[in-house]
């Protein structure tokens, strides 16, 4: 698949994003939050965001407030990258002028994107046609429906098909403008920008896990937060529940279960998907052996870290480290 052309270094990338009357402010927010500030602690030049609409001007959104969209889809087409982060209406059609303004900005090679239920806007320009996508989890059945030509994975929080990338729902949007940043500026600006936000650099799992289970922040004082901030320090180590409730001064029982309703999934599985996230820095920083890596951050073999960094990456450590110096 042909990837878009990395920035030179030292030269702002362009996003622009979508804005529609009625629009929820979430996701447009996260865009914002991610792009949208300057970040002169960072070495790496920043991006430069432009909020577009159909039509310029004020726009309703949802709350009872309005907001300006100072750019039309001229702008919108002509960005680096170009964020889809909602659509009114999924059973609705979407406008002629933004399926070509998408059209337009993936010919010439721009890096297009959506969030939750942008993915229609997507599929209707013809963009998501072969390629594998998610939206989010209730809308997952009608966008198959919609758009047979696409292969709808519900079970992801984002899918990265290199110049067209899709994430579930709203709070995934995160997770997938995280992953743009890292691909962008490497883990270590990514994971920076991550804990500003007060989220992980990278999430393991799926939606499923989401849909009972709300995500909550981690809290000062907190015992569970107080085991994990141990945990991270002790990654290269054997890690046991055992452990981390002895840190967190709970029994196993309680740990887990207050472990659980707080992250949404279980300390073991929590472990493992830190310590992939501590190993994507040394893989694009070193050129260590796979073997090195694996121990740097607590597995115990290269075959097991190779198991779940494929699981959580959807590649290979080498895949990933070729990928990352290619882009960076």
């Amino acid at each position: 698949m042909l990837l878009p052309l990395p920035a030179p270094r030292g030269v702002r990338r362009t996003v622009s994003v979508l804005a529609f009357d009625g629009m929820a402010p979430f996701e447009l927010g996260c865009v914002v939050e991610i792009f949208g500030i300057p970040r002169p602690e960072l070495d790496a030049p920043w991006y430069e965001l432009a909020v577009c609409a159909e039509a310029p001007g004020d726009l309703r959104v949802v709350g009872g407030f309005t907001m300006r969209a100072g750019h039309g889809l001229d702008v919108l087409a002509a960005a680096d990258t170009v964020i889809v982060p909602g659509v009114p209406d999924v059973r609705g059609e979407v406008s002629p002028g933004v399926v070509a303004a998408l059209r337009t900005a993936h010919g010439r090679g721009a890096r297009v994107v959506s969030i939750c239920s942008g993915a229609f806007a997507l599929a209707a320009a013809g963009l998501l046609d072969g390629r594998e996508a998610t939206t989010h989890w209730q809308y997952a059945e009608l966008l198959q429906r919609r758009f047979p030509r696409v292969r709808v994975n519900p079970d992801v929080l984002y899918v990265d098909g290199g110049d067209v990338l899709t994430s579930a729902g709203s709070a995934a949007g995160l997770d997938l403008l995280v992953h743009l940043v890292r691909r962008d500026h490497g883990p270590g600006v990514a994971n920076t920008v991550a804990r500003r936000l007060v989220i992980p650099p990278h999430r393991d799992g799926g939606q499923a896990q989401f849909v009972q289970a709300a995500v909550t922040p981690l809290e000062d004082g907190d015992a569970v937060a107080a085991a994990m901030a141990w945990a991270l320090e002790h990654l290269a180590e054997p890690l046991t529940v055992a452990d981390l409730a002895r840190a967190a001064h709970m029994s196993q029982r309680t740990f887990i279960r207050r472990f659980g309703r707080r992250t949404g999934t279980s300390p073991l599985r929590w472990v493992i998907s830190q310590r992939v996230a501590a190993s994507l820095p040394l893989l694009e920083s070193a050129s260590a052996p796979v073997e090195e890596v694996a121990a740097a951050v607590g597995f115990d073999s290269a075959v097991t870290f190779r198991h779940h960094f494929a699981r959580a990456m959807r590649t290979s450590p080498s895949a990933y480290r070729r990928a990352f110096r290619s882009s960076v």
